[in-house]
């Protein structure tokens, strides 16, 4: 019985979905549009852009932040 019992537990373990990973930190400067959570960031001199989990690069002026540019790409799992 204890060892059907490890086994169902180790199934459950093994089946269950990892969590979704959290996005990329990003500095608190940073202000995305509602609803978008980031998948990726990078930085440049004048500007950073972040890639979105639904699929945009928004371009963002480092100066400001003002939103310059949104791209739409679609992005593999």
């Amino acid at each position: 019985m204890i060892a059907g019992f490890l086994v169902l537990i180790a199934v459950l373990v093994i089946r269950l979905p990892a969590p979704a990973p959290a996005g990329p930190p990003l500095p608190e400067r940073i202000r995305l549009p509602e609803g978008a959570a980031p998948y990726a960031f990078t930085e440049a001199p004048g500007w950073y852009a972040v890639v979105t989990r639904d699929g945009r690069i928004l371009i963002f002026e480092r100066e400001t932040g003002r939103l310059k540019r949104e791209i739409a790409v679609e992005i593999g799992d």
